[in-house]
């Protein structure tokens, strides 16, 4: 008999496949810290967008299955680069031309637009750190404000002071000619402005551990690199956390990959071993440009979770992570009905293929038991043909189609209904365009209307084992008979002329679930011109 972690070794699972990798840096001895230490850094500029979590939550994957492949305890640290300086204003937040003065500050020294918090810094680290306890992660959250200030990074400052040529070698081979002449991988943070300037060092004094330079009026300073005064340009900082922190594991997005080799180089310059790394593809708007969190042009968290549930977020963040993915609303509905499909799978499948199922990862090998019996999609249809305005005007029809079910002993369906019926008002009502049959459709929906009222007028599950296939079955049966040529043309028909968009449920489902009798209706007004707005 296989068992789980033998299955894990063998797992073709992308997060299995990292995990291994992780592994293979203790073959010979555990690590001298105690644990694996895997992290995620985040850059609090704006509000958090869904890419954000995408890390965290890809980063627990990996973190889940290293620990069902190995017994050495681990760690994930979600680290907040909060002492950046607010280079631009982000477009989506309040109060604008407050943040523009105080452009080049630290972020945690920019006061927050909300006026919520302490910072905007503060604030966007508190949204971030909202959602991963509302979904429950685990994770430890760390602040580079707290880490430079507390004067944890301390030794980390002064060796970066002592091999100062060096690190600046390896930064400068990667800059324009121009740029090379005013950089420093040292930023210091203004004794009177607070703001974060980009200037050449003067000097650098790596017994004492400070440095020299003239700011933007020609005032020359000089200050210790210790205890919060100056901070690392954002690539050595990467490089030097890493060496400070001895990090195992770290991925990000595919615009971070040509620099990779300068993070690696820095780390081991600082005494450090470079961490395995992954790559993923970035999130791509409606129009297939990058998400960015100043330009707020991609979903938010709290958007998502307004139209699905977490989990279905956690499906579409396992999917292909190499691949460039559109994330846009359109995304959610087949989100959740094929994380509920791979659920239904899950407990009948043998031990390998269940470690590769998608919920095992996104619930930590313990995925719950599916009780969404009506697809999401499907539930969107309902809300359209039944002018639901809430959840409980969709509960009638789910009954009768599903008699066991309630929204006590089915949450996840009840919380479903309430997701399609928002949805359905916000992104498909305002777009759906009925049409009058061609003549060959004309023919084909009257005489699938007319076996339908040939039906018993009785409940369907007393005339089919399971209405659903068995009216699916006539529903094929006419358009074979009509010659629908391919036979998807036939459907595309029915949710055309019955539901006003081109893509919709499996039919004979769908008829099971409104009704024999108010399909009957509906077909009636679709085929008298009744739907088509004049």
């Amino acid at each position: 008999m296989t068992t789980l972690r033998d299955a894990a070794m063998n797992s073709k699972a992308w997060p299995f496949e990292e995990a291994r990798r992780v592994l293979k840096r203790y073959e010979k001895e555990p690590p001298k810290k105690g644990y694996v230490l895997f992290e995620t850094g985040y850059g609090p500029s704006g509000l958090p967008h869904i890419g954000t979590f995408g890390e965290v939550q890809r980063t627990t994957m990996i973190r889940r299955a290293f620990e069902m492949i190995s017994d050495i305890p681990t760690k994930l640290l979600c680290f907040s680069d909060d002492m950046d300086g607010m280079r631009k204003v982000p477009e989506n937040v309040p109060e604008q031309d407050l943040l523009k003065a105080n452009i080049q500050k630290p972020l945690t020294s920019v006061p927050d637009p909300f006026g919520e918090f302490a910072s905007f810094g503060d604030h966007n680290n508190a949204m971030l750190r909202r959602f991963l306890d509302t979904f429950g992660f685990e994770y430890e959250f760390a602040s580079a404000t707290d880490y430079y200030t507390s004067g944890k990074f301390d030794h980390m400052l002064m060796l970066c002071a002592e091999r100062y040529e060096q690190i600046m070698a390896i930064m400068l081979k990667s800059l324009r000619e121009e740029r090379q002449q005013t950089y420093s991988c040292f930023l210091p943070i203004h004794p009177e402005t607070g703001r974060v300037l980009y200037v050449p060092m003067k000097n650098v004094d790596a017994k004492n551990g400070e440095i020299t330079f003239d700011d933007e009026d020609g005032r020359e300073w000089t200050l210790p690199v210790t205890g919060g005064k100056v901070k690392l340009q954002w690539k050595p900082d990467f490089g030097m956390r890493w060496a400070a922190l001895d990090v195992d594991f770290e991925m990000y997005g595919k615009d971070h990959s040509t620099n990779t080799p300068i993070y690696d180089g820095i780390c081991r310059v600082l005494g450090g071993r470079a961490p395995e790394h992954f790559t993923y593809e970035l999130f791509l708007d409606d129009q297939g440009q990058k998400i960015s969190k100043s330009k707020g042009n991609g979903l938010t968290i709290d958007e998502w979770l307004t139209y699905a549930a977490t989990e279905s977020l956690g499906y579409f963040m396992y999917q292909k992570p190499k691949t460039a993915k559109r994330l846009w609303w359109d995304v959610i509905p087949k989100a959740v009905d094929e994380y509920h499909q791979q659920l239904r799978a899950f407990p009948d499948q043998p031990v390998e293929k269940q470690i590769d199922n998608p919920v095992w990862h996104i619930h930590g090998g313990k995925p719950p038991v599916s009780n969404l019996v009506v697809p999401f999609a499907m539930l969107l249809n309902l809300a359209s043909v039944a002018g639901a305005t809430d959840k409980a005007g969709l509960w009638g029809f789910i009954k009768r189609y599903a008699p066991e079910a309630s929204p006590e002993t089915h949450p996840d369906l009840d919380a479903a209904a309430g997701y399609a019926v928002r949805y359905f008002q916000d992104f498909v009502a305002p777009g759906l365009t009925f049409r009058l049959p061609s003549d060959q459709e004309r023919a084909a929906m009257e005489d699938l209307l007319a076996r339908l009222e040939a039906l018993p007028d009785t409940d369907l599950h007393a005339q089919f084992e399971d209405p659903s296939e068995g009216l699916q079955t006539i529903v094929f049966a006419v358009g074979t008979e009509h010659g629908f040529e391919p036979l998807r043309s036939w459907f595309t028909a029915l949710y055309e002329v019955l539901l006003g968009q081109s893509q919709g449920p499996r039919f004979g489902g769908f008829i099971a679930l409104y009704g024999l009798k108010e399909t009957i209706a509906l077909m009636k007004r679709a085929l008298a011109g009744a739907l088509v707005k004049g």
